[in-house]
């Protein structure tokens, strides 16, 4: 053979190898391709279920400590701020629970703890911002709105529009009604 032949020979065989390197990387590549999409997607779900559930604790013992459905402070929590602990309403609500600096001043008179009055009313934002305060203080007033509404058939319905809209916007809205008689879907409506 002559020495051309060899050297054609050598380029093909380097040019295959080329070639199957070449095909392998693209395998590799598509083969992880799928495999980070799919923890990815995977990822994205799991993260989500910790995102909502990562409170559930403190909404339980909370929720107990003041006799409430904590699937309904959950659900509210759920409405309110998609479980984000800084988050601000339009009208000043902060934390996840939405709680206004007025009920937190509130609160804090009414527990009689020197030091968490000082802490609600120096640094209102912060002292809302932390999950374990601002779900107390919410089960706290949630509950307090509910007393005012014992006896009645919207009970449930009537407390969660207190909370929300407030209480002089609950009896604005019942004006002149026959509340005691409202059925909570009548109430609703």
């Amino acid at each position: 053979m002559r020495f051309s032949q060899l050297l054609i020979r050598k380029k093909r065989r380097c040019f295959t190898v080329r070639l199957n390197k070449e095909i392998l990387m693209k395998r590799y590549l598509i083969s992880f391709g799928i495999i980070a999409a799919t923890l990815l997607a995977s990822g994205g779900y799991f993260f989500n279920e910790y995102w909502k559930h990562r409170f559930d604790d403190l909404i339980t013992r909370h929720a107990r400590v003041y006799k409430i459905d904590d699937k309904l402070v959950w659900s509210l929590i759920y409405e309110e701020t998609y479980f984000r602990p800084g988050a601000v309403g339009d009208a000043g609500e902060i934390g996840l629970m939405q709680v206004t600096p007025l009920v937190a001043r509130e609160w804090a008179a009414q527990t009689g703890l020197s030091e968490l009055e000082k802490s609600a009313t120096e640094n209102t934002a912060k002292f809302l911002s932390d999950p374990e305060r601002n779900i107390q203080i919410g089960c706290w007033y949630f509950e307090k709105l509910r007393e005012g509404f014992r006896g009645f058939p919207a009970e449930t319905a009537m407390t969660l529009a207190a909370y929300n809209a407030g209480p002089s916007r609950v009896e604005e809205w019942t004006l002149g009604a026959d509340v005691a008689r409202l059925t909570e879907q009548e109430f609703i409506a």
